[in-house]
């Protein structure tokens, strides 16, 4: 019988054709029925417009539906990916970048951790604890694949409170560093062996190596460190120009290991890198500050050459992407074992972190489904790093768990990148000028009381 692959949030166009993508190169899911769920019925339509071309274009047998009622997509789903941002660019995500830079506080990404991150989470959290709520009913043994930011405190909120869910949060950063590194140390992606853990954007590279011809592996890590302090890394080749990983190789001079999330948006999640007193850092470092905005932006004027491209093209070309989630929902199909970077609840796979917080690990994938490997060799900086970014993400969940508006204050206090910039006065003003700006896209618990 051929598998269900709901797919909530399929208006994001790209995205959904990456993923299905993906799975159309699988024979044991090439015959799908995939269900396109998305409020923006327009985005939805032209979603289904390249799926279809997609299957056509690869001679496959996998059947189309769209949906703009969650339920009805949900029911029977095997499979289930999640892909979306509640509020949109606008108003919210803007939002969250004007207020907080009309009290100095400036901005890479603000999807992950800081006060965007925490402003997205609260917004996010009660739409993906509906989509489980619907699982439990209509398809309680579906494998949730969770794309959406901000995903530790996302995997930790559902964890929480449906720990009957068969979850992973997914991402690209293991995988994309690795390729970039390679293109800095000129060796091939395929000759690497590397193996990294942590936690959702503030993973490390713990092993970092080379095969060789002769079948030993050689240490990347003193080469990596010396092409650095001899100014050759980060290379400019295949690189964003805009977003070099400079950042990321300061961190590996001072801490020892190479980090696993981009520069412009690791410089957020630690105190050292953005400061309104010191704009000799972010030029030195060369910090794209509001870089996230200017991505939508230039997406939004993108997007519409693409969609007109992809309208009228008769044929799509379907290229594989790094993406884990096809690779997945293979190997629980078929039993064919295979090795991803996912992100669970803290069962114990890294004792040195809080039980229950999300934790990126490598998972072994096959028949028996998702399963987190143990990690016990991260170093005792690393995980000190760790804690400043979970301590902000259990106090976030604590908020939505608990409908307490005070735990949002002191999730912000406790922020970083923050606490480096303002004072307590200050954040707890700025948190309540962002609540009262989103208004009805946060839960009605948030604003149904005045400000503490």
């Amino acid at each position: 019988m051929a598998i269900k692959i709901a797919f909530i949030g399929a208006g994001s166009t790209i995205f959904m054709k990456n993923i299905i993508g993906d799975v159309l190169h699988y024979p044991a899911l090439s015959d799908a029925n995939i269900a396109l769920m998305d409020i923006d019925s327009t985005r939805l339509e032209e979603s289904e417009l390249v799926a279809n071309k997609m299957v056509a274009s690869m001679g496959v047998e996998a059947q189309v539906s769209t949906y703009t009622d969650q339920r009805a997509a949900l029911d029977g789903a095997d499979f289930v990916v999640v892909a979306f941002q509640i509020g949109g660019y606008k108003p919210c995500t803007a939002t969250d970048f004007d207020i907080p830079k009309s009290y100095g506080l400036d901005q890479t990404i603000a999807d992950t951790l800081g006060i965007g991150g925490i402003m997205r989470g609260l917004r996010t959290v009660p739409h993906l604890w509906s989509v489980c709520e619907d699982m439990l009913e209509l398809c309680p043994e579906a494998t949730l694949l969770q794309y959406v930011n901000p995903m530790a405190i996302n995997i930790w909120a559902i964890g929480a409170k449906y720990p009957q869910i068969k979850q992973v949060g997914l991402c690209h950063s293991v995988q994309g560093t690795a390729e970039e590194l390679a293109r800095d140390l000129d060796v091939a992606v395929s000759d690497l062996k590397y193996r990294a853990a942590g936690i959702n954007h503030m993973a490390f590279f713990l092993e970092f190596e080379e095969r060789l011809k002769d079948g030993t592996c050689r240490d990347l890590y003193p080469a990596l460190k010396a092409g650095y302090e001899e100014g050759r890394y980060p290379t400019a080749t295949g690189a964003n120009e805009r977003c070099p990983n400079i950042v990321r190789y300061e961190v590996l001079k001072h801490f020892g290991l190479f980090v696993t999330e981009s520069s412009e948006h690791f410089a957020e999640y630690v105190p050292w890198f953005i400061k309104s007193h010191r704009p000799d850092l972010i030029e030195q470092f060369r910090i794209p500050l509001d870089e996230y905005p200017l991505r939508c932006e230039e997406q939004i004027a993108d997007w519409a050459t693409q969609a007109e491209a992809l309208r009228k093209a008769p044929t799509i070309e379907v290229p594989k992407s790094h993406e884990y989630a096809a690779t997945i929902m293979n190997s629980i199909t078929t039993g064919a074992p295979a090795v991803i970077y996912g992100n669970v609840p803290n069962s114990g796979q890294i004792a040195q972190l809080p039980m229950g917080a999300a934790v990126e690990v490598p998972c072994l994938v096959d028949g028996s489904g998702i399963q987190p490997t143990v990690v016990n060799d991260i170093p005792p900086q690393l995980i000190a790093m760790m804690r400043t970014n979970i301590n902000v993400q259990e106090l976030t969940v604590q908020a939505l768990m608990a409908e307490n508006r005070e735990y949002i204050y002191h999730a912000a206090m406790m922020d970083p990148r923050t606490a480096a910039e303002l004072d307590l006065r200050q954040i707890r003003k700025l948190v309540d000028d962002l609540l009262v700006a989103h208004g009805d896209w946060m839960p009605d618990w948030i604003n149904n009381g005045s400000a503490a």
